[in-house]
């Protein structure tokens, strides 16, 4: 009797632990930022090289690359020095810039496409709607300032 009691104590103790499973109907969502990913610093050749292509529209030439990344190389400074070459590519009378009244009229549109040229990828829907207030709001803005701050930006000088 004392044996069949243990069987019987050790078969509840084994059939009362069995694990149930749950399901929640959850979806998995990345938590990471779109950024995250994009941990290789660009050169000063590579970057200058991007940055035309996306300002200009067309591969730059191999002078002016050479010229440009002797200059980074020789200034202590690099953010200054990136500073200037931006300022001086969005002088240049051939840049490929949108109009202020076409930014203004499809905000989203334009940040959209800001996003995909300067960083390859979609922007969130909070990145969206923090350019489009600060757009809406700040009539002194212009696509020059925008495209500015987006080639300045640390992720831009990583891939």
């Amino acid at each position: 009797m004392k044996r069949l009691l243990i069987y019987l104590f050790c078969f509840l103790l084994v059939s009362s632990c069995a694990k149930e499973e749950y399901k929640y109907g959850l979806t998995s969502t990345d938590i990471l930022q779109p950024s995250a990913n994009k941990d290789k610093l660009k050169t000063a050749e590579q970057y200058i090289a991007v940055l035309y292509v996306n300002l200009f529209q067309k591969a730059i030439s191999t002078k002016e690359l050479i010229e440009l990344e002797r200059i980074v190389r020789s200034v202590g400074d690099k953010r200054l020095v990136y500073e200037l070459i931006i300022s001086s590519f969005l002088n240049d009378p051939e840049i490929i810039l949108p109009e202020n009244a076409d930014m203004r009229s499809d905000i989203k549109t334009f940040l959209e496409a800001s996003y995909q040229r300067f960083y390859i990828r979609k922007p969130s829907e909070l990145e969206l709607e923090y350019f489009r207030n600060y757009i809406e709001n700040n009539a002194n803005v212009t696509p020059e300032m925008v495209y500015f701050s987006f080639a300045i930006s640390d992720e831009f000088f990583f891939y």
